[in-house]
């Protein structure tokens, strides 16, 4: 499937799903009980939604919160981007929040709502995270944008690459994520990483290929 058509058919299954939503759930007019509704339906209908280190890709995450297996569907991130997509389809803006440190472990990636005047943080690993109030005080917290998430994406495809020892991809791919969020600083420690690497293994890429990159 090329990706014009691939794009296509993933858009129809965003809207199947959106779609699905609508038919079971009472109308509702206020902003914040339309995402709340959604948020919880999600959950309702795969009840073991997240997983650490799994889908981040959009379209595996729409497979799997519409495959009727008890897969689950996707890391922060899948369901971050999942969530916000559906959003959208509401007519409303939805946002990524970005933190440094979450759950002292490390980088996450979450939605933030501004509806009115009201900020709400929605936790999407956990089914009673709708306006989520843990991070509020975190210094790290950061706003992204589109840009940045798909730069996130490139990051983590870049760290699958990275792990199965496919050097090149794995640099090309940070690079892209580093040109689209110079800002993100786990994207520029993990190339220096991989290039560290790299030249021990004597597979350092040459002058000719860094330019291309």
């Amino acid at each position: 499937m090329n990706k014009k058509r691939k794009v296509i058919n993933y858009s129809a299954k965003l809207d199947k799903l959106y779609h699905q939503f609508i038919r079971q759930m009472t109308p509702l007019y206020e902003p914040v009980e339309k995402v709340r509704a959604l948020f919880n339906w999600l959950w309702i209908e795969k009840t073991a939604r997240y997983k650490p280190q799994g889908n981040y890709r959009l379209n595996e995450v729409i497979d799997a919160q519409l495959s009727d297996d008890a897969e689950a569907v996707g890391n922060c991130l899948g369901l971050t981007l999942l969530y916000n997509c559906l959003v959208r389809r509401m007519g409303i803006r939805a946002e990524a929040l970005y933190l440094e440190n979450a759950f002292e472990i490390g980088p996450h990636v979450l939605t933030m709502l501004q509806i009115k005047e009201s900020i709400i943080d929605i936790e999407n690993i956990f089914p009673d995270g709708f306006d989520y109030k843990g991070h509020l005080n975190n210094s790290s917290r950061t706003k992204w944008g589109d840009q940045e998430l798909v730069a996130d994406i490139y990051h983590s495809f870049g760290n699958e690459l990275f792990l199965k020892g496919e050097f090149i991809k794995a640099l090309e791919n940070y690079d892209r994520a580093i040109y689209l969020n110079p800002q993100y600083e786990k994207t520029q420690l993990n190339k220096v990483i991989l290039l560290d690497k790299m030249k021990g293994e004597n597979r350092a890429p040459s002058l000719s290929q860094n330019d291309k990159l």
